[in-house]
């Protein structure tokens, strides 16, 4: 482990379109000791391509290469050869403000280990704000994310040094919830950052919006990766569907 180094973790699959635009937004921070571990997942487009310009130029920018076995492996992959104190992750057609490393730092300095931020949610082409900014709670424990997940992929911030390296579940949904309530199960609370520090792009197929589609696998959550009684996850299901339905 390198001390002081954010090691940012990027599945990429078929991410053409807007990977260019997630690395410079790497590049443009405040901070500058960090890594970027991106594995790509099997793409079919010219992903590789664009990453490989990237990483070129930059040692910063590594990329790793699997055949498609999802974001989970993709996520863990980066995961388990990222060498920094800080884990951060970035989805790849999502973007940081210039500032985030650098606030997030600071505010991971007086936490348990682990914080989050706000966000702005925005078209996934022209950038343009569809909704109002996604502010969080200024903490939240485990009983907190088993009701709503207001810890998005984009925000998360971790001193491993403090909570040790973790890994996601190996399941095609919800694996980043599965990772915070890891964390969580080892500290009181996380703590969330006001300011919006990055955008999160309002995808046509987001899988997080449809909560129909997501009924399944979040029940399927409950009972078998957190092994929740059923009455248990019959609460936090309700719960869970309300505040989906909140957020949209």
């Amino acid at each position: 482990m390198i001390e002081g180094l954010v090691s940012i973790i990027t599945p990429s699959y078929n991410s053409e379109a807007f990977i260019e635009q997630t690395i410079k937004s790497v590049l443009n921070q405040s901070y500058s000791n960090w890594e970027m571990l991106i594995t790509d997942d099997g793409s079919k487009d010219a992903s590789i391509k664009v990453i490989e310009k990237f990483s070129k130029n930059d040692d910063r920018i590594k990329l790793f290469k699997q055949i498609n076995s999802g974001p989970a492996k993709a996520r863990n992959n980066s995961i388990k050869n990222a060498k920094g104190q800080y884990l951060a992750f970035l989805d790849s057609d999502d973007l940081w403000f210039p500032e985030f490393l650098e606030t997030s730092l600071k505010h991971v300095k007086n936490s348990e280990g682990f914080v989050f931020s706000s966000y702005k949610r925005c078209d996934e082409n022209t950038l343009e704000e569809k909704y109002k900014d996604f502010i969080v709670p200024e903490k939240v424990n485990y009983i907190d994310i088993l009701k709503t997940n207001s810890i998005s992929c984009l925000t998360a911030f971790i001193d491993i040094k403090k909570l040790g390296k973790e890994f996601m579940p190996d399941i095609m949904f919800r694996q980043d919830m599965g990772l915070w309530l890891k964390y969580l199960n080892k500290i009181n609370f996380a703590r969330g950052i006001k300011k919006p520090l990055a955008i999160y792009r309002i995808r046509s197929n987001s899988h997080s919006r449809n909560k129909k589609k997501l009924l399944k696998p979040q029940w399927y959550f409950y009972r078998q990766v957190e092994g929740l009684s059923f009455l248990s996850s019959i609460y936090f299901m309700t719960v869970w569907a309300y505040n989906g339905f909140k957020k949209y």
